[in-house]
């Protein structure tokens, strides 16, 4: 773990100042700061590369087009996938998620398919599989999860049918902070034929992702909470699959060729990459997977145990998302206090240099399964410290004796 002098060189907003108190950013799951080597790459493309990708010859866009597809290696084997076919850029997790709803609808999905998506997802990784099924009727299935917030893996085998097509399921909950065992899930899955889609938004920055190993279908994540610039995305696919589903759009970059008759699809992976891509911002992926790399290890391990301890040992808190002997936690703690409201919790801590969010975190039907309005959430990225983790704790014990 770097120190903190050398954290703030890397990520200058770790030096800023809030109220006149040190900034302490702990709403990571949200995004996270930005490394001068992200800002660095992002310049740089923008000033002395920018050229639309692919087609022209000439040499800034021959450039362009090369920082572009290293990138796509870089990616490539930070997933360790098979094949850089395998790697499509979008947007960001929502994006390949929308992606993924059209073309797996229009290539598998017929009337009285199901789909299955777990309790504890971000509305990201529920509405559009709502729109899906309502498109195509098919039939959307819940996976509950306990009261600790653990997937209830029991009760998977009895929602798989025959007709089951997808389960859709967060590597990490951004609300809960459990850890979901992939693997397993997948094994389940695919003993029946059905596919597995993972929201690795929460996961890829904080657990090494083999797709290979994790044998998922699909895997989905954001650039803007891996250090990456905002606007960036990547959606892995199993190459088998991928060349199988239709496209989700149709334009420049995305064809072979075009006719008034009929229009051919270019090959993986430009076939999911029509339009102009993001030139500056996607190669901000490989800076930012360097980084994260250089990172490790880091505090997390002890900065979730401290924190672990120290909720357990109050009574008039209430921490969703309990790890056990199968379910790891990353650092992120959701929250409500008794007799205090999670908005002004967090609004006094922001005056304290303590940034966390609070509200319902995209996860409305989570919140209605626990029967709350929301929670106070603090998420820690690896540049956090534990010195930041005590100035939350007592941050927060100063915020909760103000509100009563």
């Amino acid at each position: 773990m770097m120190n903190r002098q050398d954290l703030c060189a890397r990520f200058p907003q770790l030096s800023d100042t809030v109220y006149g108190k040190r900034l302490v950013y702990l709403d990571n799951a949200a995004t996270s700061l930005r490394p001068t080597d992200v800002v660095q790459t992002w310049t740089q493309m923008s000033l002395h590369h920018n050229a639309n990708l692919h087609r022209a010859v000439h040499r800034t866009a021959q450039e362009a087009t090369a920082f572009y597809e290293q990138t796509r290696d870089a990616v490539r084997d930070f997933l360790h996938a098979g094949a850089r076919e395998e790697i499509i850029f979008t947007s960001g997790t929502t994006a390949a998620i929308n992606l993924l709803a059209f073309s797996i609808g229009e290539t598998f999905i017929r009337p009285g398919d199901e789909i299955i998506v777990s309790e504890a997802e971000h509305h990201s990784n529920l509405v559009p599989w709502q729109m899906l099924c309502e498109r195509k009727g098919a039939v959307l299935k819940r996976l509950g999860v306990d009261d600790g917030g653990r997937l209830r893996l029991e009760d998977l085998p009895a929602l798989l049918g025959e007709r089951t097509r997808l389960l859709c399921i967060a590597h990490i909950s951004n609300v809960l902070g459990l850890v979901n065992p992939i693997r397993e899930i997948t094994d389940i899955c695919h003993a029946r034929q059905c596919m597995v889609l993972v929201d690795g938004a929460q996961g890829i920055l904080h657990e090494p992702v083999d797709v290979q190993a994790l044998d998922c279908d699909f895997y989905v994540f954001s650039g803007h909470k891996m250090f990456a610039a905002p606007g960036t995305g990547v959606l892995y696919g199993k190459r088998s699959l991928l060349e199988r589903l239709c496209p989700w759009q149709g334009g420049g970059e995305m064809i072979a060729s075009v006719s008034w008759e009929k229009t051919s699809y270019a090959p993986l992976p430009q076939k999911f990459e029509a339009g102009t891509q993001n030139i500056a911002g996607t190669p901000t992926l490989r800076p930012a997977i360097e980084v994260l790399e250089s990172l490790r290890p880091t505090e997390e391990q002890a900065i979730t145990e401290y924190l672990l301890d120290w909720f357990a040992a109050r009574n008039d808190i209430r921490l969703f998302g309990l790890p056990d002997g199968k379910t790891a936690k990353i650092p992120l703690f959701s929250i409500a206090v008794e007799g205090a409201h999670h908005e002004d919790l967090a609004l006094i801590l922001d005056k304290m240099g303590v940034a966390v969010r609070s509200g319902q975190m995209c996860a409305e039907p989570l919140m209605d399964r626990f029967g709350v309005s929301g929670m106070l959430r603090a998420s820690f990225a690896p540049y956090n410290t534990i010195e930041e983790a005590e100035i939350f704790v007592q941050s927060l014990e100063k915020a909760i004796k103000m509100l009563r």
